[in-house]
């Protein structure tokens, strides 16, 4: 059985800046990029609000420099996937493909939360060609244009909002004819000019060959089908943290969130770290995501210092 030091889970930027921070503090970090390295940036195209890139950076190139940086600080990048823990116990125990066993004094959790989605098959040949989770990352490219978002939660409503600034027309899609939203958060979308609520409104296909052209939406009251004639498309209706794995151990509100303490990314767990989009559902942004790896890493190294001069134990 492998011991190490400090284990990270997941590879987003969470994962690859805490990755940074530790392999600098001579930790020597192991860390498995899950079944999804590079995490969400991967499927993004251009990122034009991280700093230090003026003229944007598509996302797999941003994390193919993430891994060329933690690389040249020797930070041991695998593949594989965790697949069972045991923090019960210290060192704790990690499960590796359900083969391979790793003990490690540290762990930092950046397994992410995954945008949920329609399921259609244009959504998935479309996604990064129009078809986007998240308006605050996107928005921007639809500068004056016409885009629709489905989803009727405060989260829809904050981002058809934000579109709301940046494009000609924003199409709220609605499969009933009410929303989950709160009362003020309705109230600003039914007085926006340029949000036109569509109830009971299903998508059937998002339209386009290599970008998108428009959606084909079924109302679900009379059958009746047409076309909304568009050129972005966003989903918001909701992520699901990748946590599954840790919940008999960890903390998680309702969502399934990894709970941290407040101003850290301490689990209820001493030595297991959270960071990133697995514990953050209000940010969701790379630069957030980075800054909370950096946290997880300076926290780690504390407690390792701690805990080899004997001065906190385990289940301190």
């Amino acid at each position: 059985m492998e011991h190490v030091q400090c284990l990270i889970i997941g590879a987003g930027p969470a994962g690859y800046t805490a990755a940074i921070y530790a392999a600098r503090a001579n930790l020597k970090p192991v860390m498995y990029v899950g079944n999804q390295p590079g995490g969400q940036l991967t499927i993004t195209n251009d990122v034009e609000n991280y700093p230090g890139f003026p003229d944007g950076i598509m996302g797999p190139e941003m994390m193919e420099l993430f891994d060329r940086q933690a690389k040249r600080f020797d930070a041991d990048i695998r593949y594989g996937e965790v697949t069972h823990v045991d923090f019960s116990i210290h060192p704790h125990q990690i499960k590796v493909d359900g083969k391979k066993s790793v003990t490690a004094n540290t762990v930092i959790i950046a397994t992410g939360a995954s945008a949920k989605w329609l399921g259609l098959p244009s959504e998935t040949r479309l996604n990064g060609s129009g078809v986007s989770a998240c308006a605050v990352c996107d928005g921007f490219f639809y500068r004056g244009q016409d885009v629709a978002i489905v989803g009727a939660g405060d989260t829809a409503c904050e981002e058809a909002m934000y579109l709301s600034k940046l494009c000609n027309h924003v199409h709220m899609l609605i499969r009933k004819n009410h929303m989950r939203a709160s009362k003020i958060m309705e109230s600003r979308i039914r007085n926006t000019p340029n949000i036109t609520i569509h109830w009971n409104t299903d998508t059937e296909e998002i339209l386009g060959e290599s970008t998108v052209t428009g959606a084909l939406v079924k109302d679900t009251q009379t059958g009746q089908l047409r076309e909304i004639q568009l050129q972005g498309f966003f989903v918001a209706i909701g992520h699901h943290p990748n946590a599954s794995v840790f919940s008999k151990y960890l903390e998680t509100d309702a969502q399934g969130y990894i709970i941290t303490q407040p101003d850290s990314t301490k689990t209820n767990i001493h030595g297991v770290f959270a960071c990133g989009d697995v514990q953050d559902k209000h940010f969701r942004q790379a630069v957030t995501a980075a800054g909370s790896g950096c946290m997880a890493a300076l926290e780690a190294e504390r407690f390792l210092i701690a805990y080899e001069n004997h001065m906190i134990t385990a289940a301190d």
